[in-house]
């Protein structure tokens, strides 16, 4: 892998990454996003700018994520204080097949450890078997199911020491 850097706050270059990586699932016949829902403006009604980390290689972005620190609409009774929430993670599909994926989720774990939280938390879709075992051979352990809004998704916690 060339050199990676991680950054804070690109909306830009976030939207660019999820952007590619919805168009190529749609081509794939695996639609997740909408690509119109995730412009810069869009992203930025529900994911603040502060809250991206986008990797780039050799100065082009090519994974990101948003992390949170609560989040009502999927874990309403945690306290506050004890986890970051991760939402988007992608990779662009040209970086695909590089291990970007561990890369960033290894950041985000970090970052719990740096804030001395205890757990780094996700929801993803009941329905993506492949996204789900990607969480789960990272380690993540599946604490639950829920239903938020129309969509069925499957809980998932990382302890964090």
């Amino acid at each position: 892998m060339t050199r990676l850097e991680i950054t804070r706050g690109h909306v830009e270059a976030a939207s660019a990454v999820l952007i590619a990586a919805a168009t190529a699932l749609e081509a794939r016949g695996e639609p997740l996003w909408q690509s119109a829902s995730l412009t810069p403006e869009r992203l930025l009604r529900h994911y603040p700018a502060g809250s991206w980390r986008v990797a780039l290689q050799d100065d082009r972005p090519v994974a990101c994520l948003s992390l949170h620190d609560a989040d009502p609409l999927f874990w309403p009774d945690d306290a506050p204080g004890t986890a970051l929430y991760l939402h988007k993670l992608a990779v662009h599909p040209d970086a695909q097949g590089q291990g970007l994926s561990g890369w960033m989720l290894d950041r985000a774990a970090h970052e719990v450890r740096e804030r001395g939280l205890s757990a780094l938390k996700l929801d993803a879709m009941t329905s993506r078997p492949k996204l789900r075992a990607l969480y789960e051979t990272y380690g993540f352990d599946r604490v639950g199911e829920r239903r938020v809004l129309d969509f069925d998704v499957t809980l998932y916690s990382l302890h964090v020491h």
